[in-house]
């Protein structure tokens, strides 16, 4: 649900009455798995949740409310969250990191926005370096503890911090991590190198962001260069670049894609799901989220995943910011 909130907060994200009608579909397709962050339009995504359950008549115990901490939600200005010099700011203390304090005060202030008195899946956005694991991990083991939370998962992190994170809790006999929400797409294939094997090899499931990356799978270049997001993106947003291999991928995909008579983002979704993954789906209309519920049942030939998976060339590793 980063793409909906507020469009003060991005150019491209919906702002509450574009968004709700979407969310009220999903229900229907009986997508009810919604992932969010307390930072995605300052807080403005949470709130459409439960906006959209109390205007829809959505029962609390039918979705699978999935949010994630660590970076602030700034009251006076939109875009501020992911600035990395708030770390420093006096007003953002006990608001932003992984300190038992920070991330006490966050969940309290996720349930408040999401009205509820739980989190199915808490999922800490980044790594805490400043923080020890031990501190991290109890803190995290205590919301479970406490009901407030009943499962707890990460986002993108270098294996050696996620591994550390885990043993610490395993050594501890505290609560671990169920899932990984990483980077991971036929552009961008760095976490098969260690993240991916550690988690299969461990039992944490994998739900990767930005399975389209960030668009450029879901349409031929040509268009993908006057899209919105790409002409109004700043910062960590800023529309991600393709190497030859990727662009090579891309038309390839695009072949692919009509020789299937799928979209080019069905395709995409479809490759990535056959690597049993269960990938976290940006939606902006109606349409596409129909789109996105066409996966299931479809499979690409082992052909036709080599075809789309020889061009890769290594990726500078992206998403740890």
């Amino acid at each position: 649900m980063m793409s909906m909130g507020s469009s003060a907060w991005e150019p491209w994200a919906l702002d509450k009455e574009a968004a709700l009608p979407i969310l009220k579909r999903a229900y229907d397709l009986g997508i009810t798995s919604w992932d969010t962050a307390n930072a995605y339009s300052n807080g403005e995504s949470e709130v459409l949740i439960k906006e959209a359950m109390q205007r829809y008549n959505i029962p609390r115990e039918e979705l699978i409310i999935m949010t994630k901490i660590y970076y602030p939600v700034p009251k006076e200005k939109m875009g501020e969250a992911f600035l990395a010099d708030l770390s420093q700011h006096p007003k953002f203390v006990n608001q932003i990191g992984l300190s038992r304090g920070a991330i006490f005060k966050q969940v309290d202030a996720c349930l408040e926005r999401i009205g509820t008195d739980y989190i199915d899946l808490l999922q800490i956005h980044r790594y805490d370096k400043a923080m020890e694991p031990e501190e991290i991990m109890e803190a995290l083991h205590d919301l479970v503890r406490s009901g407030k939370v009943r499962y707890i998962g990460a986002s993108s992190m270098w294996v050696h911090e996620f591994a550390r994170l885990q043993h610490v809790a395993e050594l501890k006999g505290w609560t671990t991590f169920v899932s990984m929400q990483n980077i991971y797409n036929l552009v961008y294939r760095e976490e098969e190198r260690e993240v991916i094997p550690y988690c299969n090899m461990t039992g944490v499931g994998i739900i990767p962001w930005s399975p389209l990356h960030q668009g450029l799978l879901a349409r031929p270049l040509e268009v993908s260069e006057k899209s919105i997001r790409t002409k109004t993106s700043t910062g960590v947003f800023t529309q991600l670049e393709l190497d030859a291999g990727g662009k090579e991928i891309v038309k390839r995909l695009e072949l692919v894609a009509k020789n299937r008579g799928w979209s080019m983002a069905v395709t995409a979704l479809v490759w990535l799901t056959g690597k049993v993954v269960a990938p976290v789906v940006g939606i902006n209309s109606i349409k596409r989220l129909e789109e996105a519920a066409e996966i299931n049942g479809k499979r690409l030939t082992a052909q036709e995943i080599k075809y789309l998976e020889q061009p890769y060339m290594p990726q500078k590793i992206f998403g740890h910011f």
